[in-house]
């Protein structure tokens, strides 16, 4: 127990600390006028209070990937813990805070856009493409996946539940942000609080040994996969999620001043990760072993394991108030998922957004599109989805690195992540039977090498930005 609230400890001690030196290497403006301020339109640009605009991103960024993922990572062993701490601190949390924040100072643009600004076009075009795809993924599986979680709890048909969470998202991804989005999400925030500490005080309550496993040198999994690359794969969300850069835009249309930024993006994150931590931990100790884990893993994807845990430990009353505080965590980023995807569209397409006629032109054949792809696989989708979305939270930290380059300001917070996210996205793809399929020693060299190739360009071009005028 001590070990799972140290590493609550140091979460929220680098908020205050790591995250403060984060914010003053930025540089925030406190009387620069946000993007809700300067392009109000009703629909996107909506001015809102920090608090609701901190509940928003946070639940907009934690979906399925901080529960499943560290379910899927527990299988490795506490080792897990260490990357969901390292790896929120300063990786996710920063690339989530430069998202926003960029964002913020690019009018409200979306991720690709801002991304362009900074790399070129031919940059832009490929976060366009890796947006639009990882979004439809994250659409496709956070009505999947909450669709089995309702359909286990209430008996009713799985496709029931699909339609009726499609139902809502299309609402929710055509109306204005605080018709729907902004005023649910404060319930959903409560659900979501009463599931993470009545899951962590079930465990505690009826006895569960709490991480009896401490080696964080062995690797559990019951299939002997390797933890590198894999591991920060499976576990993004709760340490580094490129998806967070496609909803950061999102609240930085509705931010009333650059100094709330810490908290909304910053902020969120460290929160985010403390779920992952509550999972991850959950997994390890309610099962006698990894092997136990994964046979519950196999016969009912990671949902079931959400059910056991949280029935037995709260029983039938609390636990269905839990499983509700975990379903309500995809959902509320599957419908913001939609919405992101079709501002990236409609940015891309020079459409504005403000008559209901365009959103749907827009919102419509996407959803036809995410339909089809409800009937494909959920593991494949979740493989595809793993691969795609750290190769966006890579590009955009490479993005952040090259902004502050330009400014002459302290670009390892974003190089140094960037480089590593760029070995492991490398190192899977020229590994894994979804992309070059090489033996594990050659791709792993490989990757690295890639990495450290990329991240010494990199260093060139910084030094030639010393050496030119920092730009307007």
């Amino acid at each position: 127990m001590t070990v799972f609230f140290g590493c609550v400890a140091l979460l929220l001690i680098g908020y205050f600390t790591y995250g403060a030196f984060v914010e003053k290497v930025f540089g925030v403006e406190p009387d620069r006028p946000t993007p809700c301020c300067q392009l109000a339109d009703g629909v996107d640009y909506v001015e809102m209070p920090t608090w609701r605009v901190f509940f928003i991103q946070l639940l907009d960024i934690a979906g399925l990937g901080p529960v499943f993922g560290p379910i899927l990572a527990a299988l490795y062993g506490p080792v897990a813990l260490v990357w969901i701490v390292l790896g929120c601190i300063f990786a996710g949390a920063v690339h989530d805070y430069f998202s926003g924040m960029l964002s913020v100072r690019n009018q409200g643009a979306s991720i690709p856009e801002v991304v362009g600004n900074y790399l070129g076009m031919t940059a832009r075009q490929i976060m366009r493409l890796f947006s639009v795809i990882l979004l439809l993924l994250v659409g496709v599986v956070f009505i999947l996946g909450p669709a089995k979680l309702l359909a286990n709890m209430s008996g009713m048909n799985v496709q029931l539940w699909v339609g009726l969470i499609f139902a809502y998202y299309f609402l929710a991804t055509i109306l204005p942000i605080d018709k729907i989005i902004g005023q649910l999400y404060p319930i959903f925030g409560a659900l979501l609080l009463f599931m993470s500490i009545g899951v962590m005080g079930g465990l505690v309550y009826h006895g569960y040994d709490i991480l009896p496993n401490l080696d964080v040198m062995t690797n559990t999994h019951p299939e002997g996969l390797p933890i590198w690359p894999l591991i920060f794969i499976t576990l993004s969300c709760g340490a580094i999620s490129g998806f967070h850069s496609t909803q950061s835009p999102l609240m930085a249309r509705c931010i009333q001043n650059e100094r709330h930024g810490r908290l909304v993006f910053y902020g969120a994150m460290i929160v985010e990760g403390i779920i992952a931590l509550i999972w991850a931990t959950a997994a390890m100790s309610f099962f006698a072993d990894a092997p136990a884990l994964q046979a519950v893993i196999k016969s009912g994807t990671p949902s079931l394991v959400v059910k056991e845990v949280c029935t037995s430990v709260l029983g039938p009353v609390g636990g269905a108030l839990a499983i509700l505080g975990v379903v309500v965590l995809p959902i509320t980023s599957g419908d913001t998922a939609f919405r992101a995807t079709r501002l990236i569209i409609a940015e891309t397409l020079g459409m504005e957004q403000k008559a209901v006629a365009k959103r749907l032109m827009l919102a419509l054949p996407l959803f036809a599109v995410a339909f089809i792809l409800t009937n494909v696989q959920f593991g494949i989708i979740w493989r595809y989805f793993g691969w795609a979305n750290q190769m966006l939270s890579m590009l955009m930290l490479w993005s952040a690195a090259c902004y502050l380059a330009q400014q002459k300001k302290f670009h390892w917070i974003c190089s140094i992540p960037a480089t590593f996210m760029t070995a492991v996205d490398a190192s899977f793809i020229l590994q894994a039977k979804i992309g070059f399929n090489l033996p594990a020693d050659i791709s792993n060299m490989a990757g690295v090498g890639i990495a450290l190739a990329i991240f010494a360009i990199f260093l060139v071009y910084a030094n030639r930005q010393r050496c030119c005028e920092t730009p307007a």
